[in-house]
């Protein structure tokens, strides 16, 4: 719109620039619109209407939106962020103000005279200039709650962090210090496989997770359903925050136990409870698997398969059919490996009469795990 003397309706917004009953009759729709703007205090909606009427009044006269309302329009959406207010519920505020100050301009500008073809080519200005405020609005909303967002994460992830090495922190939402969680490791360093398993976790209840010493860990209430597929997770028996970095060092151990065994999906600490402690001491199961095995050739493709036979034998406590099923081979291969298994190494691999019957099982299964490593190395 042009300006000129013969302009009434510039006039009419020039003479409007500062009354204070514009400002507090805008104030006042915007809290009456919005029930969230509302709560917010007084002054706080009229510092943000007084500047952005300033500048909408200042954009009519000058034909464009300058600076000072545009990063008044950003405050805006940023300090409703900032405060919780959602987009809806600040929008629905600022076009409530929109519509009282054309409400007012058309009622002062039909009083005086001004013709209607003036008032609506104001009212135009007004609604493109309330577009270019709109956008600067919603665009700062939206980064300020990805900032919140971020910091927020980061600030969660620090105390999981923190609690998980020991360190005395406050236990803070969503983790309650009275509750107890499950402590979940795993070796997932990817953040979209981890995003994966995040939203897997906190499915089956509340939790905390993220990337601690670059790996997937998690604190959740509860697990869900235990799969054999995907990556290796070990979870650790509940208990409460502060209690939780001994569990965390132990699974991260069971961890590596149970990636060298070739294992995989959800598993409890307790269940690699074993595995765990003979990973550990590799010069002590070698030493089993040369006095029990010693008659073995590492070398010797048929010894492997009789090593790997009687190691599925135990693992399914020395029954034929599944050990045959897991091998994928006849019960009749089964017996007859076992049987040469035996005549090799001079000794019965499971024998309920014997003493120490647990005892020795223990040990042929720490031994066949131990020499069949090395035989693969």
């Amino acid at each position: 719109m042009e300006s000129s003397e013969d302009d009434r309706f510039l006039r009419l917004v020039s003479e409007r620039g500062d009354d204070p009953r514009l400002l507090e009759g805008a104030v006042r729709a915007a809290r009456g619109r919005s029930e969230m703007v509302a709560a917010l205090p007084e002054e706080e909606t009229r510092r943000h209407t007084r500047a952005l009427l300033r500048g909408v009044l200042t954009a009519l006269v000058d034909g464009a939106p300058g600076e000072d309302v545009l990063r008044a329009a950003e405050r805006l959406g940023s300090d409703r962020a900032r405060q919780g207010v959602p987009v809806a519920a600040f929008l629905d505020g600022f076009q409530a103000g929109r519509a009282h100050l054309v409400r007012t301009l058309i009622e002062d500008g039909r009083r005086q005279g001004v013709p209607d073809a003036l008032l609506l080519d104001g009212v135009s200005r007004i609604d493109e200039i309330n577009t270019a405020l709109v956008h600067r609005m919603v665009h700062a909303h939206r980064v300020a709650e990805l900032e919140m967002a971020r910091t927020t994460r980061e600030g969660r992830v620090q105390m999981l962090r923190q609690l998980l090495h020991g360190e005395a922190v406050p236990v803070l939402a969503p983790l309650d210090p009275d509750a107890e969680y499950h402590c979940v490791v795993s070796d997932v360093s990817d953040p979209a496989v981890a995003a994966g398993l995040e939203a897997r976790l906190v499915a089956a209840g509340p939790g905390l997770c993220g990337l601690v010493d670059g790996r997937f860990a998690a604190l959740v209430a509860r697990l869900p359903a235990p799969v054999r597929t995907g990556p290796l997770l070990v979870a650790a028996p509940p208990a409460r925050p502060g209690g939780v970095a001994p569990l965390y060092e132990l699974g991260r151990r069971a961890l590596r136990a149970g990636a060298a065994a070739g294992l995989a999906g959800l598993r409890e600490l307790a269940g690699l409870a074993l595995l765990t402690v003979t990973q550990a001491e590799p010069d002590l199961g070698g030493l089993l698997a040369d006095g029990l095995l010693g008659a073995l050739d590492r070398g010797d493709p048929f010894h492997r398969e009789l090593a790997e036979t009687a190691l599925a034998y135990l693992d399914h406590g020395g029954r034929i059919e599944p050990t045959a099923a897991a091998l994928h081979v006849h019960g009749n291969t089964v017996k007859y490996r076992m049987r040469r298994f035996q005549e090799l190494t001079g000794r019965a691999l499971l024998d309920p009469s014997s003493g120490a019957a647990v005892e020795r099982t223990a040990h042929w299964w720490w031994a066949l795990r131990r020499w069949l490593a090395a035989a693969r190395a």
